[in-house]
Parts: structure tokens; C-alpha cells; sequence
């Protein structure tokens, strides 16, 4: 039987048919979905962990105890991953182990374009790269046999267009793979010194009979071309915008396994033609492997290391006319991202920003208050970087900054790698004023549990992280909660937290607008008789006001009723 799936879908399919037994992932765009359609397989152990690390290791040690298992991230959550990664390396498995990374070019929804491939390399482990849905549910069943034969974890790098391109997948029955009894192995598994230094020559000798296997497996596939004068080396997707381009014309090296490279069969298929592209998203690994080995090739004098590539970009590389498009009759309005009507964060942010508070932000849908008309934050670097940032920022600016600054996290990224910030800033006495804004739920991903929430990844009920009870563990002794439509109880809490000498934690408590079980309130309206046209209301960036014949217009299929702009209007024109 056949089914459309996402790339994503299709990939946890594969987990399925594998045999996995754990999933651990911290959700993160474009990788989510691999997590949240693996949950829907009751055969499958699945959860949501408070970081990258975290799954990781929970994924090894399934594996150590000789079940299959798997964790999910994105390009930057692997950056978190990478300690434990760079010693599986040398461990290797018991059962087999995959993690997906997935990357973004042209970040649609990341902070920045990083190439997973580098992390392959360093790391020398084996990385697979499907190129559509079928591949994507394929590969990572090969990753695991992959997995297993090499004694390796085996990195499954998929993308945005991957992730969420749709096609016809062969659904297959589960294969049920047995946990052998447990066996100790401290030579392999226990990386002292005295253990790693005798692992190191493994990994070498491992990588050795990776390339040989990728010479002849059928990962890596030459399709040869109506002609011998162009060859194309491509992976992923970029495999697709080649064929969509060239078809059957031009010979095609279509790479799966991306690390490590093949010698012999790119050295054959450079012999084939008359002449090499490589044609690759973000950096040049294929194109550096091609000169490394003394292969002749044209690869990113032609393509950019920067952004996504398409079908336009490979014929304008090419010199090759573009198809004429059907232009819309309209323009089509730019649609900046901004914060939902009623987001509990726009009240917070316009008082960070009326009061020229500087503010170091986080990585979350909170990041929005950075955009006009707010532009509340100084900020944005990693998760959990506005904590520790804002320790380092006060203990150089000293009294003056301290009475002005404070940062602003999000629950689930202070559950990620958050709390050990603010454990230094307590243990090193910082004087320093945090804000957690609270919204019940990990909300830019598309609504995840997370440890604060009371809930699993299944929605069944969970132990519920309390935050004003760990911030005073940690020792915090100012901790108040605030709720951010109350605009008056906002600013009072952050004049006097910035006014004591002491460390301090603000919660801004209020749930997400878009959870199912939040009820708006009655939209509220503008009376015309009563409005000046001051445009305060409009200061606060809610989709659900604009301005028509230089009077206030409120929305009513947008507005939920939050009432934060009825407090600034000083002509009270917002009425229930």
C-alpha cells in the first residue's frame, strides 16, 4: 500500500519499519515533525527531552542496553548535540542509532545557514542524504543496517524542502528486532583515556571501509545521459532541481551517502564526461572532495554558499532560458512575521520598549519582539544565550546597566539551556534581572510539551516543572509572576526588580493564544465619535488594528478580546 507523506512523516515511517524502539528529539524546525508522527506508533518509546544533549544520550543508552533508537534535531540543535556525538564516534553502538539533522537553507526559520556536512566529517560518521519522501523512509532503514555493520551512529541529514515535500511512500510491515541480554564492555564504552586512545585507530580503519562500501552501494548511483559532455555531481535536493532541468540529458553522480565520499566511482564518473559540476547547497564538501583528489570540477564559481538553490538558479547558472511564468493580477503584499493577536508577549515587550529598556532576547516565537513597532530586543545569538549574556553585559556596564537591562527567555528554551545561566548568575552574585515569559508551551516549533507544562509528548499527564520553585532553588530570592496583559503590573514589577541590588526573576505568565483549550474573549471595537487618530494603539503591533480614514479599525475576525490596547488609549474610543 501506498501513502502521501511529508519527508519528515516518511522518515519516522522508516523508524517504524526498522524497528526502533526509543525516540528522544527536542523540537526544532524543520526536524519536528519526525518526532511527532513517530509518537503516533505505540511500538515505539517516544518523548520530547529538555535539549539536543540530553536526547542524544538517552538515545546512546538505548542503545548501549542493544535496542535501536534514534533522536531528531535541527542544524543548530546539533551544535548542542555535539559533545556526545564526537565520542559515540568512538564508542560506537550496540543497537543501532541514527540522528536526523535537518538543515535550513536560506533560513526560513533559523538564525543561522550552517552546513551539517562539516559535522560528519569531523565527527567521521557516516551521513546519509535522501532526496525525497521514498528516500527519506529508505535511508534511514539502510542507516541502520549501516549503523550496526560499521559498529558507527549513523548522522540522517535531511532539509527544509525534504522535511516537507510530499510523495508517494510503500508502506512495509515492522521488523521486530530482538534486545539481546546485556554484556559489559568497559574497553568500548567508557571513554577514559587509557580506553578513547585504543578507539581512535577504529574510527580511522572505520572510515577506511565506508568509502569502500559507498563505491558500490547502491546509496551512490550514476545515471548516465543522452550525452557525455556534462557530468553533475548533486545530493538531496538539489538531485531534484537537476532533473527537473536537465532531465535525461546531462550524466548524473546522485550522492546518498555524503560522508564519507567515494573515490573510485567519482574518479570513474569524472573519466565518463568531458567536463564536472557539483552542484550543492550551502558549502563546497563535494566540490574540496573532487579537488582533493585531483578531479577537475566547476562547482561554486557558479553557485552560491549562500541560500537555497531552485530550478531558476541551476538554468540561470547555465545560461538556460527561463520558462515564462503567468504573473499573478495582483501584487502579492509582503508578509512580515509578527506576533498573533492576543500573543501574552506583546504586552511585556511594548513595556520593555515604552520604558527604553535594553533587553537581550532568546530563541523562540518571542524573538518577534525585535520587529517593528516594538523593537524591544538588543539580542538573539543561541538558546539559552540571553541569561548568561546578560551576566556578561552587567558585569561590564556596572550599576548604570543593571538598572536598565534585562533579558527575556522563553519556558521551554530556560528548560533547554537556560536554568545553568542562571545558576551562574546566582552563584557569581550578578546583579541582574531575568524575565522568563511564560506561555505554557514550546510555541515556534508548533506547539510541543515541554518539562513546564504537565504534559508528554502524547499529552498524557507529566511531572510539571515548577519555575518559581527551581529559580529559588537555584538560588533566587526575588521571583514574582506577572501577567503580561496587565501593562500597569508589568511595568511596576520591572522598575522594581532593575531598582533592587540583588538578582531577580520576573515570570510573565500567560498561555499561548492558540492553544485549543485558551477561550477568546468578545472582540472589542472602535467608536469612531471617540477616536482622536492618535495612533497609540497602533504602537503595539497587533495584526487586529489598523488605521482607515485616520481612524483606529479593529478586526473582529483577528482580535481575541486580550483588551492590552484598551489601556492605551487615552480617549477610551476601545469599547467591549
Amino acid at each position: 500500500m501506498k501513502k502521501m507523506m511529508l519527508g519528515n512523516e516518511a522518515a519516522a515511517r522508516g523508524l517504524y519499519e526498522a524497528g526502533v524502539r526509543v525516540v528522544s528529539s527536542y523540537p526544532g524546525t524543520p526536524s519536528t515533525e519526525i518526532t511527532e508522527y513517530a509518537a503516533k506508533y505505540d511500538e515505539m518509546y517516544c518523548e520530547w527531552a529538555p535539549n539536543e544533549k540530553v536526547a542524544t544520550e538517552v538515545a546512546f543508552g538505548a542503545s548501549l542496553r542493544g535496542a535501536r533508537s534514534a533522536c531528531a534535531m535541527k542544524h543548530v540543535g546539533l551544535n548542542v548535540a555535539a559533545d556526545p556525538l564526537f565520542t559515540l564516534s568512538y564508542t560506537g553502538v550496540n543497537g543501532g542509532m541514527v540522528l536526523f539533522v535537518a538543515d535550513d537553507p536560506a533560513m526560513h526559520s533559523s538564525q543561522n545557514e550552517q552546513d551539517s556536512r562539516h559535522y560528519a566529517i569531523a565527527a567521521k560518521v557516516p551521513m546519509l542524504e535522501p532526496a525525497d519522501s521514498v528516500e527519506a523512509k529508505d535511508f534511514v532503514k539502510e542507516a541502520y543496517e549501516i549503523s550496526e555493520k560499521f559498529d558507527t551512529p549513523v548522522i540522517v541529514r535531511m532539509c527544509t524542502r525534504i522535511a516537507h515535500c510530499q510523495n508517494a511512500v510503500e508502506l512495509e510491515d515492522r521488523k521486530e528486532i530482538p534486545v539481546p541480554e546485556y554484556q559489559k564492555n568497559p574497553q568500548k564504552y567508557i571513554m577514559a583515556p587509557a580506553n578513547a586512545i585504543k578507539r581512535h585507530p577504529f574510527v580511522e580503519e572505520r572510515t577506511r571501509k565506508l568509502v569502500e562500501f559507498g563505491e558500490t552501494s547502491p546509496l551512490n548511483r550514476v545515471e548516465k545521459g543522452a550525452s557525455g559532455e556534462m557530468g553533475i555531481i548533486c545530493a538531496g535536493t538539489c538531485y531534484q532541481y537537476v532533473k527537473e532541468v536537465f532531465g535525461d540529458k546531462v550524466s548524473v553522480l546522485k550522492l546518498g551517502l555524503v560522508n564519507p565520499l567515494p573515490e573510485k566511482l567519482i574518479r570513474d564518473f569524472a573519466a565518463s564526461v568531458d567536463k564536472v559540476y557539483v552542484i550543492e547547497e550551502l558549502d563546497g564538501i563535494i566540490e574540496q572532495h573532487l579537488n582533493n583528489l585531483g578531479v577537475a570540477c566547476v562547482g561554486k564559481e557558479l553557485f552560491s554558499a549562500i541560500g537555497e538553490f531552485n530550478q531558476a538558479t541551476i538554468r540561470a547558472a547555465f545560461g538556460i532560458e527561463q520558462p515564462k511564468s503567468v504573473a499573478a493580477d495582483t501584487p502579492i503584499p509582503v508578509r512580515p512575521p509578527v506576533m498573533c493577536a492576543g500573543c501574552p508577549h506583546r504586552g511585556l515587550f511594548y513595556t520593555l520598549a515604552k520604558n527604553k529598556i535594553t533587553a537581550l532576547g532568546d530563541i523562540g516565537c518571542y524573538t518577534l519582539g525585535s520587529a517593528a513597532p516594538l523593537f524591544a530586543l538588543d539580542s538573539t545569538l543561541c538558546m539559552g544565550a540571553s541569561i548568561s549574556g546578560l551576566h556578561g553585559f552587567n558585569k561590564v556596564g556596572g550599576a548604570e546597566s543593571e538598572k536598565n537591562t534585562v533579558c527575556v527567555i522563553g519556558d521551554s528554551t530556560f528548560m533547554h539551556s537556560g536554568m545553568t545561566g542562571l545558576v551562574d548568575i546566582a552563584y557569581n552574585g550578578s546583579n541582574s534581572t531575568v524575565i522568563i515569559v511564560d506561555n505554557s508551551i514550546t510555541g515556534m516549533t508548533g506547539h510541543q510539551q515541554n518539562p513546564t507544562t504537565g504534559y508528554n509528548i502524547k499529552g498524557d499527564p507529566a511531572a510539571a516543572v515548577n519555575l518559581e520553585a527551581l529559580c529559588h532553588a537555584i538560588g533566587i530570592k526575588r521571583v514574582r509572576v506577572v501577567d503580561p496583559y496587565d501593562l500597569k503590573q508589568c511595568e511596576d514589577a520591572i522598575k522594581e526588580e532593575l531598582a533592587v541590588a540583588e538578582p531577580s526573576v520576573i515570570i510573565s505568565r500567560r498561555p499561548c493564544m492558540l492553544l485549543k483549550y485558551v477561550k477568546p474573549k468578545p472582540a472589542l471595537k472602535i467608536n469612531p465619535d471617540k477616536c482622536v487618530g492618535c495612533k497609540m494603539c497602533m504602537k503595539l503591533g497587533c495584526p487586529a488594528i489598523s488605521i482607515k480614514d485616520k481612524k483606529a479599525v479593529i478586526d473582529a475576525t483577528q482580535c481575541v478580546g486580550c483588551a492590552v490596547c484598551e489601556q492605551l488609549c487615552k480617549t477610551n474610543a476601545i469599547e467591549a
